[in-house]
């Protein structure tokens, strides 16, 4: 596992042009991106609908870079095989999610995946608790999932991040923190402050003609 003190900027494809996502993924990987983050919703966990593993195999073959996918879907545990056949090299799951949520971090531990937990600006840190020992990254969801452009809340969230990163410390745990909504260049470094290394972020970046600067901008 990287450090989980280095910052990494990890561009979300949902906010990239899909006719061409190949070439969108190279974009962000010759930008200096560190991860693609790609988010999956089914229109039941969330009012919306992305797209499934064939999409995430469709990305694939254009980026050496870690495929971060993020499961904001109601079964995850029924699809994970999918989604590691995929090429997925690390899987988020929530855990407001209908499933037996140390079972599932188990399966994709077991399937060589980096085992990511997430959770929503309404829930109480206190659900993550019992798993953060069984997990590589934590994600803070940033704004209500489900749709892009809505702003950054501070408020709900930033406690989140900080107790995640004094409880990672009391414990010797390595989990990397992540913030998912509303980042850019100013809300990288709020989040940053509080505790967060991981800052996925779609527009602020492939919304950007200069790519690379705008990632040099919130790596800075």
């Amino acid at each position: 596992m990287s450090d989980c003190n280095t910052r990494i900027i990890a561009p979300s494809v949902l906010a990239s042009d899909w006719g061409q996502v190949g070439a969108e993924v190279k974009r962000a990987d010759e930008a200096g991106a560190d991860w693609i983050h790609l988010d999956v919703m089914d229109g039941h966990f969330v009012e919306n609908i992305s797209f499934g593993p064939q999409f995430v195999s469709a990305v694939r073959p254009h980026t050496e870079l870690t495929l971060d996918v993020h499961l904001m879907i109601t079964h995850p545990n029924k699809y994970l095989e999918e989604f590691v056949k995929a090429g997925s090299d690390r899987i988020t799951v929530h855990v407001e999610s209908d499933h037996d949520v140390s079972a599932t971090l188990a399966s994709i531990g077991e399937a060589g995946c980096g085992r990511g937990l997430a959770l929503n600006p309404a829930t109480p840190f206190e659900e993550v608790l019992p798993f953060l020992d069984q997990i590589d990254l934590l994600l803070v969801m940033t704004v209500v999932p489900g749709f892009g452009g809505q702003s950054f809340m501070e408020e709900e969230t930033m406690p989140k991040v900080a107790a995640a990163s004094a409880y990672r410390d009391e414990h010797g745990l390595e989990y990397h923190i992540e913030v998912d909504g509303g980042i850019d260049a100013e809300t990288v470094h709020i989040a940053g402050k509080h505790g967060s290394n991981v800052m996925v972020a779609g527009t602020a970046l492939y919304g950007k003609d200069d790519m690379a600067g705008a990632i040099q901008q919130m790596r800075e």
